[in-house]
């Protein structure tokens, strides 16, 4: 049996091994002698060409029993044992031993290496290393037990083990008021929709090199013309790389993503947020008088980014909105919208394209679209945003800010320092981009 995917199989037969492996652990318990040899020649007369080999490396039965298979299927009848017409199948106890029967020890020795946290020594030797067949075929001789890589891959089919990658799902410490909080974002947005109040996730998209670089995934080309991409990812010092800062408006699935080429910080944050408003938010809410901005505990949109909430307190005075702002808890950004609402639609559509300037990022996240209607703009922002800026407890000070009772440091309002809502409504500020 071959260890996982192989180059020489193909895709197409890479999946029917897997898949011939799983049948048959889900079949060996109700078939007979002769119901599994001509199981066993349906499959690789199914398969075509090739078809015997790949069910032997597959399940490790004999080449010739899947051709005797064939021959019986060929001509519709069964090799007679003692009498005429007799189908050949063997008493219980018949044939070869099984290896586990023959070699007691050795089932629970495989369990042992390949699962040495919970089932055998933690100092096995095969725990800080990869776990082929042929690895375990080895380690179980060196144990004294006879044994082949093949009949390795049918004994763990048998007890349920695959080939698996890793999973993304531990989160670090989960807070005490992670649910609470979640329950509290959904009540205020859902406040928010119900009022026709605008509701945004916000989020910065992971920074893109801008070149002729690879790009993860496929896309169709001409055969042997695939894009040419170079071989190290330096970063191009002309071409430097792209922010893309997002702003997702829930209620219409629509996106804008303001691509900055500067540094992702708290200012350049808001300009995003200030730049969606301007082009979009403004005139899809003519009534608002509220915004509620959903965003990720760290990041330049981050709870404890003082520059993240003076800049807020601008865009207050500016607009004359009242902006609420709800952080997911830490460790949570998954659940931020944006993330699987925009971005995720993003990076498939750009998918195998590589990145060669600003203006094809613009435009890639401009054409993205999806079956359930999502709308995307975007925009180059060359603006200079600064790192390092710092504010004072003074300027602080000046923020009208009222925290909310559950989680303050969560959940807060920023309002208007002056005129009042009605005068500010239609003036429009100086675009930046």
């Amino acid at each position: 049996m071959m260890d996982g995917p192989s180059k020489d199989r193909g895709a197409r037969g890479n999946a029917a091994f897997e898949s011939i492996r799983k049948k048959l652990a889900a079949l060996r318990p109700v078939l007979d002698e002769r119901a599994q040899r001509w199981w066993a020649a349906s499959e690789a007369w199914a398969y075509g060409r090739g078809g015997v080999v790949l069910v032997h490396e597959a399940t490790g039965i004999a080449i010739s029993t899947i051709q005797v298979g064939l021959r019986e299927i060929a001509s519709g009848t069964a090799e007679d044992t003692e009498g005429e017409g007799e189908k050949r199948i063997r008493q219980k106890g018949g044939g070869r031993k099984r290896l586990v029967e023959t070699q007691p020890g050795l089932l629970g020795a495989l369990e042992k290496l390949v699962d040495p946290a919970t089932r055998g020594d933690p100092m096995s030797p095969l725990r800080w290393t990869s776990k082929s067949l042929p690895k375990l075929a080895n380690e179980l001789k060196a144990e004294g037990y006879k044994v082949s890589a093949s009949t390795v891959g049918v004994l763990l089919t048998e007890q349920q083990y695959s080939i698996q990658g890793n999973r993304k799902t531990l989160e670090g410490t989960s807070h005490p008021d992670r649910d609470a909080q979640f329950k509290h974002i959904a009540q205020t947005s859902q406040e928010f929709l119900s009022a026709d109040q605008p509701v945004v996730s916000v989020d910065t998209k992971k920074k893109e090199l801008v070149g002729p670089y690879k790009n993860g995934g496929r896309e169709y080309q001409p055969k042997g013309r695939p894009e040419r991409v170079r071989v190290h990812d330096f970063k191009d010092p002309d071409l430097g790389k792209a922010i893309p800062y997002g702003v997702y408006d829930i209620d219409r699935n629509a996106g804008w993503v303001n691509v900055g080429v500067d540094h992702d910080t708290a200012t350049f944050a808001v300009a995003s947020l200030r730049g969606w408003w301007q082009t979009m938010g403004e005139a899809a809410y003519p009534d608002a008088d509220r915004l509620l901005v959903t965003a990720d505990a760290g990041g330049s949109n981050g709870y404890r980014i003082r520059a993240w909430k003076y800049e807020l307190q601008r865009f207050a005075d500016e607009t004359g909105l009242d902006v609420t702002v709800c952080h997911f808890p830490p460790g949570t950004s998954k659940w931020n919208k944006i993330e699987h609402k925009l971005f995720s639609q993003i990076t498939q559509n750009w998918r195998g394209r590589p990145l060669v300037n600003h203006e094809v990022i613009v435009n890639l996240i401009a054409n993205t679209t999806t079956k359930t209607g999502l709308r995307v703009q975007a925009a180059l922002d060359t603006g200079s945003y600064p790192k390092g800026r710092k504010i004072s407890n003074d300027e602080m000070a000046t923020l009208a800010m009222t925290p909310a009772e559950f989680h303050g440091e969560w959940n807060y309002t920023i309002r208007p320092r002056s005129a009042p809502t009605e005068q500010r409504r239609g003036v429009k500020q100086e675009n930046i981009f």
